[in-house]
């Protein structure tokens, strides 16, 4: 049967609004789904119309991520809800050293948003998934009454492989080890957190959100034997790096001078009143690596246009307390600590 036969009517792009019969399972959804995401998604397995995607899988380890999407606003500099959902689990899978080759999308609306602005994000959505060459195979969508949702919540779900040789993993980093950073830090928690709060600056602040399959795979055709990869989203850099302490059973030792900040973000965090270390990046990673690699990694880093501003920041320590210390510019050391409490909510 043919889009025409079965609904009267296009959706109404420009004017019309979610309706709670765009969560019914009749007509109205099926035309939601037809004529926005599936043309949006297009792909063979997504063409099928199955509520799963079947597919052989490849040769190698697979790797599988979940994640969700709740941030405000919807829409920010440097991105959106949607191309965001596509950079950050990409990015997680990215970070077992993995080829990303699928993702899964499910939709929970609320009634009463705009479908002009679903259409914005879902057409984001797909262009951010076709420049990283992943395929949203599969999905679903939800629809809550006015006032019981804000908008627009995405879950995804990530698959890949893994090529042979490659294993990162958070508890494999070791006394002497090199730690590196792919670039600046705290540009997306920055930018989410100005257009919250209205702010102005002399110099743009952009989100970093980015997919990082592309640089991984230049680093780990460099140095195979990467120890550990993180990408410092909820909670910064320190936060991710206290977090490979504890799965390690090590300390760190970081060097302030040599964190990547650019000058706005540091002055926007001053006015905040944040700690630029647990601000939220969306694309940026963490490598730790032996140290005879590091300045191979880094070259290699440097090479692609998402590791521009790569830098060696610390080293791996022995440590029974697990710590996360910093050499600050004024010659002292202090305790870079987890987070305590949420100093930046709905940040992705």
């Amino acid at each position: 049967m043919t889009d025409r036969r079965l609904f009267t009517r296009k959706l109404d792009l420009a004017r019309g609004t979610v309706d709670m019969s765009h969560g019914s399972g009749g007509k109205a959804m099926a035309q939601l789904v037809r004529e926005l995401f599936a043309a949006a998604f297009a792909n063979p397995l997504l063409d099928q119309g199955n509520d799963q995607a079947a597919f052989d899988p490849p040769a190698g380890r697979m790797v599988v991520t979940t994640d969700g999407f709740v941030v405000s606003p919807l829409f920010f500099p440097g991105g959106d809800i949607g191309s965001l959902a596509v950079h950050g689990t990409v990015n997680d899978v990215a970070m077992a050293g993995a080829v990303p080759l699928y993702l899964t999308a499910g939709f929970i609306l609320e009634e009463g948003f705009p479908l002009a602005d679903l259409k914005r994000l879902v057409d984001s959505m797909a262009q951010a998934a076709r420049e990283a060459g992943v395929s949203i195979v599969t999905g679903d969508t939800k629809v809550v009454e006015r006032g019981k949702g804000d908008g627009v919540f995405i879950t995804t779900t990530g698959i890949g492989v893994v090529p042979p040789g490659v294993a990162p993993s958070g508890e494999r980093a070791r006394p002497g080890d090199a730690i590196l950073v792919s670039g600046t830090m705290g540009d997306h928690g920055v930018a989410i957190m100005s257009t919250r709060e209205n702010l102005r600056f002399e110099t743009d602040i952009r989100s970093d959100s980015a997919a990082l399959h592309g640089l991984v795979a230049g680093m780990v055709a460099a140095v195979p034997d990467v120890h550990a990869l993180r990408d410092p989203t909820r909670g910064g850099l320190a936060t991710t790096l206290n977090e490979i302490t504890h799965q390690s059973g090590v300390g760190m030792l970081l060097r302030e001078a040599d964190i990547p900040l650019r000058a706005e973000v540091a002055a926007a965090c001053e006015l905040l009143g944040l700690d630029p270390l647990y601000v939220a990046n969306e694309g940026k990673l963490i490598a730790i690596c032996a140290a005879e690699d590091a300045d191979r990694l880094l070259a290699a880093m440097r090479a692609h246009p998402l590791g521009a501003d790569a830098a060696i920041i610390g080293t791996v320590v022995e440590d029974a307390h697990r710590f996360v210390q910093m050499e600050t510019r004024f010659g002292g050391k202090r305790i870079v600590d987890w987070l305590s409490g949420e100093q930046l909510p709905r940040i992705c």
